[in-house]
């Protein structure tokens, strides 16, 4: 990836961390405006093809549902950086499962852009780069839809990891780009400054 797609995954990166330990809430990622397709029907699009494709269950709370009732909230914000955290987290529509090896995933993960395409998502960029020499690939399949950027990602293959990770993340292009490029520095560190 280079140039601006680089700095999106950095921000599903950077933002990946901030969905790991939030409950997804009910914004529209618009700045509070009520839209036609916002946060909340992203994330319900991307876990009803979660569902529909049969991906393993995300034991990481708040990922790929609300915050469990009786959850212990996020602490506020107490570093310029976890602020920008929480902004881009309003940007952000996420399923994530981290986990042990299932059969099938990958193909299941292509079930799920599937079901997304049958929602109007537009599939782009395909890729799959070599992770290790005992077989572990990375795919990264880039979907777009009404001012929406979606990542799904498969990282791992059974011969050679213990651990498989896969993500559908979308970031809304309009509430990225309220960042400045200062803020972009200080939300990915190195990445913002290779990008």
């Amino acid at each position: 990836m280079r140039g601006r797609g680089k700095w999106w995954a950095a921000v599903a990166g950077a933002t990946a961390a901030v969905v790991l330990g939030a409950g997804c809430g009910t914004g529209t990622g618009t700045g509070g405006r009520a839209s036609a397709f916002g946060r909340a029907t992203a994330h319900a699009e991307i876990v009803a093809a979660v569902e529909k494709a049969g991906l393993p269950k995300s034991d990481l709370p708040g990922v790929g549902g609300a915050t469990p009732t009786g959850s212990t909230p996020r602490p506020t914000p107490s570093t310029e950086r976890e602020r920008l955290e929480e902004r881009a987290f309003a940007c952000t529509a996420a399923w994530q499962y981290i986990g042990p090896p299932v059969d099938g995933s990958r193909g299941d993960l292509e079930k799920a852009v599937t079901a997304l395409v049958a929602e109007d998502w537009v599939q782009g960029e395909r890729q799959v780069e070599k992770l290790d020499k005992t077989g572990g690939t990375m795919l990264q399949i880039t979907l777009r839809k009404r001012g929406w950027v979606m990542y799904a990602r498969h990282v791992g293959e059974q011969k050679s990891l213990v651990m498989e990770m896969i993500s559908l993340q979308a970031t809304e292009t309009a509430c990225m780009n309220r960042f400045t490029e200062q803020e972009q520095k200080v939300l990915l560190g190195e990445d913002a400054e290779r990008g």
